[in-house]
This record gives C-alpha cells, sequence and structure tokens, in this order.
C-alpha cells in the first residue's frame, strides 16, 4: 500500500470520496470498464511517453495488484477457509 503520510492523503480524500460516490451508481457488471478508464486516463495524463515512465508504470500497477491481494482478497480467502474449510 502506498504509505503516505496522514497529512499527504488529505488532500485526495475529497476526490477520493466523490469517485467512490459516484463508482457505487454504477453496476458491477460495468464497474471495471470505468474504473479501467479513469486509472488509464490518470495514469496517461500523469506520465511522459517513454520506456522508463512507462516501465515504472508497469511496475506501478503490479504493485497495486499485489498490494490488493495481500491486504483485501488474501484475508478475504483465509475468512472463506476457516468458514467452509481448505480444498
Amino acid at each position: 500500500m502506498p504509505y503516505i503520510k496522514q497529512e499527504q492523503r488529505k488532500k485526495w480524500k475529497k476526490i477520493i470520496d466523490e469517485t467512490t460516490k459516484n463508482l457505487k451508481d454504477v453496476p458491477d457488471d460495468k464497474k471495471e470498464g470505468e474504473l479501467n478508464y479513469l486509472f488509464s486516463t490518470i495514469l496517461k495524463k500523469s506520465y511522459s511517453r517513454n520506456y522508463f515512465s512507462f516501465n515504472r508504470l508497469i511496475g506501478l500497477i503490479e504493485c497495486i495488484k499485489l498490494e490488493m491481494y495481500r491486504k483485501i482478497i488474501g484475508p478475504y480467502e483465509d475468512e472463506k477457509i476457516k468458514e467452509n474449510g481448505d480444498i
């Protein structure tokens, strides 16, 4: 997770709250498209068009994926194992 200082997080809170509020109105089967558009547009506008930036960008996306698994999906899977038994 991007463990930035609490004071740095404040500048993003309003944007995050507004974005997540808007996403709650999006049907589940459309969320991936909306999020893909949102993230792709932000990243496209935030990085230069060169190999170094593209390489960093792919690393960032991979780290986001791994952190989501570590902090959210893994614990969910552990709960389900306790609830239903392991495979």
